[in-house]
């Protein structure tokens, strides 16, 4: 059993967690920024770079404390290294590269994305790969055949704003609050899904992506015009009939074990519920994380790097940080200035 120390800084949570590689999760630690960022009606980099400077070191004192043990007795150090905001990526990833130096123990930089994707497998573990994942957050929005720890094939992702940027962006719109994701699925649950004809851009497309710029700029012409808890519903309803049709299309050209959600987004329970539809019409076991393995945490890094170490794969101390990072760095290019993948 390897007992792994997961660091998560890419975006506003700072977290630190003991895994071990047969899936007990000895302690986690996590401080949001929500009340930093709250003012500005989104995340400022500055403002989360300097709180992750100032939280990490006792936060990892912390688990460590909980967890009963000491560094020395860790068998791995697991830290973001990308994609993300690129300060707060940094102080993960140099924190996790020194410690790993002063405990002679080995470096996994895990991609963000990578924790999000095997994160299912930390709570299932009868999920096999290859498995169907719909990845869905604030930065990315893509379909990917998991056939194993770094090995990704992408089927899908988006052209241009990623499902959880437009439920953030709509909450603005909207004046819910922030972060927008909660807040919009709060009062999508008081309106009526049907009361705003908006776009659902690509539905039915030959084309295998995901597109949300259009239905973004929708929800804008479109305030003032109806009340915000129909407008809500009316855009939730929308993403929703995005992501189903995209991964009923994905699904029809792939034999998976599973069809897997995870990404912050697949905390909304709405969504969930339409993807648990879909697995059934397919015949497919539908699999997702609890809803605090959903959003940004180091217990799927520690996961992650749990996995990626049973591989052998470790990384040396001048490993960069990267701003962006695909999972699948092959797969062929798709149209859209605003592509993350």
């Amino acid at each position: 059993m390897a007992l792994i120390l997961g660091i998560e800084s890419s975006c506003d949570e700072t977290a630190a967690a003991l895994v071990t590689s047969d899936r007990v999760i000895l302690a986690h630690k996590l401080a949001g920024q929500e009340a930093a960022h709250r003012p500005f009606g989104g995340v400022v980099p500055e403002i989360a770079a300097r709180a992750h400077v100032e939280i990490l070191a006792p936060l990892i004192e912390a688990a460590l404390d909980e967890a009963g043990v000491t560094l020395s007795e860790v068998d791995a150090i697991a830290a973001t290294a990308g994609p993300g905001l690129i300060g707060g990526v940094m102080v993960g990833l140099v924190t996790g590269k020194a410690l790993a130096l002063a405990a002679g123990k080995p470096l996994v930089a895990v991609n963000h994305l990578e924790g999000h994707a095997l994160s299912p497998r930390l709570i299932d573990p009868d999920l096999a790969f290859p498995y169907l994942l719909l990845l869905v957050s604030g930065g990315h929005c893509q379909l990917l055949l998991v056939e194993g720890a770094g090995r990704y094939r992408r089927l899908a992702t988006t052209i241009d704003d990623a499902a959880g940027e437009a439920f953030d962006k709509t909450a603005k719109l909207l004046g819910l609050g922030f972060p927008g994701g909660p807040a919009v699925e709060a009062a999508a649950a008081l309106g009526n899904p049907r009361a705003v004809p908006l776009p659902r851009p690509l539905v039915g497309s030959a084309e295998p992506h995901f597109s949300f710029a259009g239905l973004k700029s929708a929800v804008a012409r479109a305030v003032g015009d109806h009340s915000a808890s129909d407008l809500a519903a009316s855009f939730q309803q929308a993403v929703i009939d995005c992501l189903i049709d995209r991964t009923r299309r994905a699904l029809q050209s792939v034999q998976p074990t599973a069809l897997v959600v995870a990404g912050g987004v697949a905390a909304n329970q709405s969504v969930r519920a339409a993807l648990e539809s879909l697995a059934a019409e397919f015949g497919l076991r539908f699999v997702a994380p609890p809803l605090w393995l959903c959003t940004d945490n180091a217990a799927m890094i520690g996961w992650a790097g749990a996995e990626r170490l049973a591989l052998g794969l470790t990384d040396p101390l001048d490993f960069p940080a990267r701003p962006r990072w695909p999972l699948d760095p092959g797969a062929e290019k798709v149209r859209g200035a605003g592509v993350k993948a």
